[in-house]
């Protein structure tokens, strides 16, 4: 899938917006699969429990921004100063953000 094209295309570079904008989608994501894995596998769950009052959720939570932070910086890294298809990007950060919300939904998340 080739979603970026070079500066001198026409367009302005927005490979920095783009970055973060999937680095968000993919972050949520992130915090959705966690917070399933910290309540339904126990070694997780002990795993992920940073400071005990807030039990796993402490880990989850510090996970997905670590993940967040580091698909940021490997997509910036890759795109900066490039122009890429935003609606592609858009359009994947937003079934992203979708899924992460049904995924922490009750009733689907204790399907799993």
């Amino acid at each position: 899938m080739t979603v970026q094209r070079t500066a001198t295309s026409t367009g302005m570079p927005n490979g920095s917006g783009a970055a973060a904008i999937l680095a968000a989608g993919i972050g949520n994501l992130a915090v959705a699969l966690l917070a399933i894995a910290g309540d339904k596998i126990e070694a997780v769950k002990s795993w992920m429990t940073f400071y005990k009052p807030t039990g796993p959720l402490s880990g989850v939570t510090t996970s997905a921004i670590g993940v967040w932070l580091l698909v940021w910086l490997i997509l910036e890294f890759r795109w900066k100063g490039k122009v890429v298809v935003l609606s592609r990007i858009n359009a994947i950060a937003f079934v992203l953000l979708a899924l992460s919300v049904l995924l922490t939904f009750p009733p689907i998340a204790d399907m799993f």
